[in-house]
């Protein structure tokens, strides 16, 4: 059988980023340098799936039971021991809908490529990878698991996904970090657009629980930059209310209240030890991802 196609699964974007693997791998560990044993010490006795016989492989794993039915050779995978878990969250609110004339994809779009990409780097690794998203609610939250069917279900799930309600993201953290009883690396894909303090206070909450936290904050670059000079009337995409202004005066108004929530954010970020970078959506994913792989190497080189 023919292997699926994701739309978020770019193979070109993936090809460029196949060096990267080792790179993705050590970003990972290099949170918990130290602190947990290696994370391939054989098997766990969690059966995973099976997979055609391939001359090399341990005979040992053979399932003589499947070769009974089908007069064929397959091995039973187990998921390997790991201490080693991520979850990425994806913020699918309806701001998260927005695509300026800038950007090819819009921020949800953008996020889920990401999420994607990381999906399969970490899972070409053996780590265990799970899936939330969020808008008013938790919609999805898949279990952090190896394998190649659980892989499967994600890209389908980010197949499916698209722009939701209104949310708060920092009481979902809160939620989630009151509810993961095992100690994981949280990837949190998002624009951000929540009370500052509080998304800080959740922030705080995951690692207070001892998890690993990197966030990823997509932001269409209209919403970087505001280039609108000639507008009267601007729609909040999640309440629908409308803001009637002198445009320059609404631009400096704007611009400055957006500095001071990142700002904000990356002093409380900082504080607690987390990682934050910026990708704007007119900047190709896989340039921005790579980049920011290789930079956590040589943070944790």
């Amino acid at each position: 059988m023919a292997n699926p196609t994701y739309r978020y699964l770019d193979p070109v974007a993936l090809g460029q980023l196949k060096n990267l693997a080792l790179a993705a791998r050590r970003v990972v560990e290099g949170f918990y340098a130290g602190q947990h044993r290696s994370p391939a010490k054989g098997y766990s006795i969690e059966f995973a799936e099976h997979r055609e016989y391939t001359p090399g492989v341990d005979p040992r794993h053979l399932d003589w039971r499947v070769y009974g039915r089908r007069d064929k050779l397959y091995v039973k995978q187990y998921e390997e021991e790991t201490s080693l878990r991520c979850y990425l969250i994806v913020d699918k609110s309806a701001s998260m809908g927005y695509r300026g004339s800038a950007a090819r994809l819009s921020k949800l779009e953008y996020a889920s490529f990401l999420a994607a990409t990381l999906s399969v780097l970490m899972a070409q690794q053996h780590d265990a990878v799970g899936l939330v998203t969020v808008d008013d609610r938790i919609r999805t939250r898949l279990p952090a698991r190896q394998g190649t069917a659980h892989l499967q279900t994600i890209m389908k799930t980010l197949e499916a996904n698209s722009p939701g309600e209104s949310t708060s993201l920092s009481k979902h953290l809160h939620e989630l970090a009151e509810t993961l009883q095992k100690r994981a690396l949280m990837v949190i894909l998002s624009d951000l657009f929540d009370d500052p303090k509080e998304l800080v206070a959740a922030f705080q909450h995951l690692r207070h629980n001892r998890n690993e936290v990197i966030v990823l904050q997509t932001l269409d670059p209209d919403e970087v930059h505001f280039p609108f000079d000639d507008i009267t009337r601007i729609e909040d995409m999640e309440t629908g209310r409308d803001v009637v202004s002198d445009p320059q005066a609404f631009r400096k108004a704007y611009l400055e209240a957006l500095q001071t929530h990142l700002q904000t954010i990356q002093a409380g970020c900082t504080r607690a030890q987390i990682d934050l970078a910026l990708a704007q959506t007119d900047e190709p994913f896989e340039r921005f991802l790579g980049n920011f792989l290789v930079k956590r190497q040589s943070y944790h080189g």
